[in-house]
């Protein structure tokens, strides 16, 4: 039997992350990965998580299964963090998920279930592994543009023109705030025409937060979700928990459907139910009861929105000081976008064959589409690249 596989594509971020580590250069600089990194290089463990989890550990008395859409108070802290007030809550049916990529899988395989022929059409770029699982799954998808690598901001009118090929009953993949792998994030206004023109089509909204917290804060950056999902009938959100409370090794994630009405929201909530069954039965329950200790403790809460603060202002910090040392090395405002951009990434809108002179003579890595990680630098390596960029031409 398995003489029979063939071999599949290498991961192009863990290939870059192994050929990093093989480098002996002492001054290499690692914009790759997609993980959030302090000024010294490493993830830490936030303050608010750390004192969930001791409460956890001391109070718990049972590691029983929660049930198959997961804990029913981590459905709710999360609607309230990533919806607010925008929907009612007998319209949102819920499941925990493995991390966000989870959320994502499940909401695909509801698509699949509920519109087997839906084309899911997708930003070029967005995170690779949107269109994996999709070609996985065997569905139906399209792009639509989104970057202009001149501006190096949205390509809003070639995303409009694209969108007008949407077909009723299609689904429109959208980044809910911090786009990966641009940093380029479309305006409340436009947002408004987006969701105008998925209305007249007939579209169903697919909404993927993965960086609540990261670009402009927690309020401002679900606001594009919430105005979506107030906007339609229908609409699906797939959240992380990994980056804003930085637990990426718990798997902290969630799946949200906005449904027509109550009755609706209980035929969706079995059939999630059932989905969760069919791939892993039980989501992890670990991570998710970190996340509600904190949201349901006022001063776990504040603790945590400080801290998130301070990661969210130390990277606009480090995109400002990167776009001001450019500004000075080429006497020109052109790379004025990074400061713009949100979100841990922001993309150069340069070659490959550029990306690979950076890290072959300067030791600077970044994903070959050019995307950065702001995170993975600090005060003293943004001076670096800046030279980098500027040498190698981009």
């Amino acid at each position: 039997m398995l003489e029979n596989l063939s071999a599949q594509p290498a991961d192009k971020i863990l290939a870059l992350m192994a050929t990093y580590k093989a480098d002996p250069r002492a001054d290499k600089v690692d914009l790759g990965v997609g993980v959030y990194k302090d000024a010294t290089g490493n993830t830490p463990v936030m303050r608010a998580v750390k004192e969930a989890e001791r409460r956890i550990v001391a109070d718990q008395t049972t590691k029983a299964y929660t049930g198959l859409a997961g804990d029913p108070e981590f459905s709710a802290v999360m609607k309230d963090l990533v919806l607010g007030d925008s929907v009612p809550n007998e319209r949102v049916a819920a499941i925990a998920t493995p991390g966000g990529t989870g959320a994502i899988r499940q909401a695909l395989e509801l698509i699949r279930l509920a519109a087997p022929k839906a084309t899911v059409w997708l930003s070029n770029p967005t995170w690779p592994n949107h269109p994996s699982i999709i070609k996985y799954l065997g569905m139906k998808m399209a792009e639509y543009r989104y970057f202009d690598n001149d501006t190096r901001g949205v390509d809003f009118n070639g995303m409009i023109a694209d969108l007008e090929k949407v077909a009723e009953g299609d689904v429109v993949l959208l980044h809910g705030c911090c786009h990966n792998p641009t940093g380029a994030n479309l305006t409340y206004g436009q947002m408004e025409h987006v969701i105008g023109l998925m209305r007249k089509k007939g579209a169903v909204p697919f909404v993927d937060i993965a960086y609540q917290g990261f670009g402009d804060g927690l309020a401002d950056d679900a606001k594009a979700t919430r105005q979506i999902a107030s906007s339609f009938e229908n609409c699906l959100i797939a959240a992380s928990c990994s980056k804003n409370f930085g637990i990426y090794r718990e798997r902290t994630g969630i799946l949200m459907a906005v449904t027509k009405d109550a009755d609706q929201q209980a035929l969706t909530q079995q059939n999630l139910a059932f989905l969760n069954r069919q791939n892993y039965s039980f989501p992890p329950d670990h991570g998710a009861r970190v996340v509600t200790t904190i949201l349901k403790d006022p001063a776990l809460r504040a603790d945590w929105e400080a801290e998130l603060e301070e990661t969210r202002n130390g990277m606009l910090a480090l995109r400002q000081q990167l776009a001001d040392e450019l500004k000075r090395l080429t006497n020109s405002d052109r790379f004025d976008f990074l400061a713009h951009h949100r979100g841990m990434f922001s993309r150069l809108g340069t070659t490959p064959e550029v990306v690979e002179k950076l890290r072959a003579d300067h030791g600077i890595y970044m994903v070959s589409d050019s995307r950065m990680n702001i995170a993975g630098l600090n005060a003293e390596t943004v001076p670096v690249l800046a030279r980098a960029i500027v040498a190698a031409g981009v």
